[in-house]
């Protein structure tokens, strides 16, 4: 990466994590000193990760490459967290990601991969994480590269989950009286959409998106 590229993601990585400090803070607000295990939750999605890649031999099973991303996605959130609590700033952090994904992309230039090898990397991955108790982010990059999950599409995956995630602690989610279904669609498909219909702007796409979803959410559950 250079040049513009490199600036772009930069300013993306910066954005994903300070919206990650947010929605940690918002579930718990000391979240930092909790001493959450971010290594078991991250082995523990590579467990359904590894199943939408399909290794299963007695049945026929083809790739689900997006829930495979989506997955990934998950992961990412409690990577964030974890470099976050290790750095002390989303500036900090943003520069080991950045360099990471850097050095990758020096050494890598293979694309997507067969699922033999795909299954290979998510073990190897799951097995760095349970060994080191930590996230391992070039392992993490490799993977992307393997499943095709870009840059960019990290990013505004990242943030539509991240930010339905604010949405649904804000609306109730954790005391169980948030509505999930609305007008007969669930919360992620009208999140889907509201997401292909604005620009991708570091700086305002996440707020956007969160009006977007209030917006509807105030129309169709409360009838304002």
């Amino acid at each position: 990466m250079n040049g513009v590229k490199d600036v772009m993601f930069r300013s993306r990585l910066q954005s994903m994590l300070e919206l990650q400090d947010g929605i940690n803070s918002k579930i718990r607000p000391d979240w930092r000193d909790a001493n959450n295990a971010w290594f078991r939750a991250i082995w523990t999605e590579c467990a359904e990760l590894v199943d939408h890649v399909g290794w299963k031999w007695w049945k026929h099973q083809s790739p689900d490459l997006p829930q495979v991303h989506l997955e990934l996605v998950d992961i990412f959130h409690f990577g964030l967290s974890e470099l976050l609590q290790q750095h002390g700033t989303a500036d900090a952090a943003t520069t080991q990601i950045l360099g990471a994904y850097v050095v990758y992309g020096k050494r890598s230039g293979t694309g997507v991969v067969d699922s033999a090898t795909r299954i290979a990397q998510v073990e190897a991955f799951a097995t760095s994480v349970l060994t080191t108790r930590r996230f391992d982010l070039s392992g993490f990059c490799e993977l992307s590269s393997a499943v095709g999950l870009e840059e960019q599409m990290l990013y505004e995956m990242y943030v539509g989950k991240n930010v339905l995630n604010g949405f649904r602690q804000d609306n109730g989610y954790k005391a169980g009286t948030y509505i999930k279904t609305w007008d007969d669609r669930e919360d992620n498909v009208w999140l889907v959409e509201f997401a292909a219909g604005l620009d991708k702007n570091p700086n305002t796409f996440a707020s956007e998106l969160y009006g977007q979803l209030s917006k509807k959410y105030a129309e169709v559950v409360h009838g304002r």
